[in-house]
């Protein structure tokens, strides 16, 4: 197998060929078909995320097909398509997983930063954390819901019923939790970086009743904000642009520190909220909505030997969409 390989912290991915693995009990081992690149992944490679281990193989937003598996799997079946997002793995027993939020779980693994993951030809995962996907799914087009649609479905829910929604940072969440909100009947508003119009143009073609700049004031005061970007200094201003009783909502897993503001941005029942992780439950509902809500992701793709480049093109906000890498 080929693996691209983060050795340590802010280095260049590397290539190196390795022995295709072989499932332990309860794992599959997946040929990777498509794995699309991730903000996170930017963080594991920046050293952003304290749980990260290295040496590590990036990637989590994978699709492949199952090529063997370990003892005691009897589903998913070799030759099936699955998913691999990012939560791998969940203790079972702690207060969270008890209570249905193995998100929070006190001793997860994570796919890309805590185990290896889909930048590579092939990879390991445990089945029960995998994501059945029907056999007729592009694999390309699919692989950015594994984390910019999950996450971003989780993040959009915790916004409630929310009528009209602004979404900080227009990438690959935000571009696909802008169609959501069309096909629900929701208003959106994105907020781009400063003067990138032609981002403010993708949210538009995308069904944006208004776009602009994060250093604008949209054209009303909005129900909830959702930030994607890794900006701390976004959420007061968010908040200020919220109705009373609005909610910002947090979508990254690392963000910049907040800067101190005055207490009447929170005022008036506003909240701010984080989200941690998925659940399998939220990539159960999610992915019975993609057909319905007739999400369209849009990618570019790269040889996974052009892994570096890929997420070069990610991290300058040079694309639209997501950067996919195809082995």
């Amino acid at each position: 197998m080929l693996a691209m390989v983060l050795r340590e912290i802010g280095a260049a991915l590397v290539p190196e060929e390795r022995p295709d693995p072989d499932p332990g009990p309860g794992e599959l081992r997946i040929r990777v078909e498509a794995c699309a690149v991730c903000r996170t992944d930017i963080h594991v490679i920046d050293g952003d995320l304290p749980q990260a281990v290295y040496p590590i193989v990036p990637g989590h937003e994978v699709v492949g097909r199952v090529e063997a598996v370990g003892a005691g799997v009897t589903a998913p079946r070799p030759g099936m398509r699955v998913g691999v997002p990012w939560l791998g793995h969940a203790c079972g027993h702690c207060a969270y997983c008890e209570t249905g939020r193995e998100n929070l779980c006190d001793a997860p693994g994570f796919t890309g930063c805590t185990r290896d993951g889909g930048f590579a030809s092939h990879l390991l995962a445990e089945a029960a954390f995998t994501i059945p996907l029907d056999a007729r799914l592009d694999p390309v087009a699919t692989a950015p819901l594994l984390c910019a649609g999950l996450i971003g479905w989780r993040t959009l829910r915790m916004a409630g019923d929310a009528g009209t929604v602004g979404l900080y940072g227009f990438g690959a969440a935000a571009h696909i939790v802008a169609q959501i909100c069309r096909w629900q009947g929701r208003r959106v508003f994105a907020l781009t970086r400063p003067g990138d119009r032609d981002a403010q143009d993708f949210a538009r073609t995308l069904g944006a009743a208004w776009a602009g700049g994060s250093d604008e004031a949209p054209p009303e005061p909005m129900d909830a904000a959702l930030i994607f970007a890794p900006d701390g200094n976004l959420v007061p201003r968010a908040l200020g642009a919220l109705r009373k009783g609005g909610r910002v909502v947090c979508g990254g897993i690392h963000m910049s520190d907040i800067p101190a503001f005055p207490y009447d941005r929170l005022w008036g029942e506003r909240s701010v909220h984080s989200v941690a992780n998925l659940t399998r439950e939220d990539a159960r509902t999610f992915f019975a909505v993609v057909p319905r809500a007739g999400l369209v992701t849009h990618t570019r793709t790269y040889a996974l030997t052009r892994a570096n480049e890929a997420v070069a093109d990610h991290r300058s906000g040079a694309l639209r969409g997501a950067a996919v890498l195809v082995p």
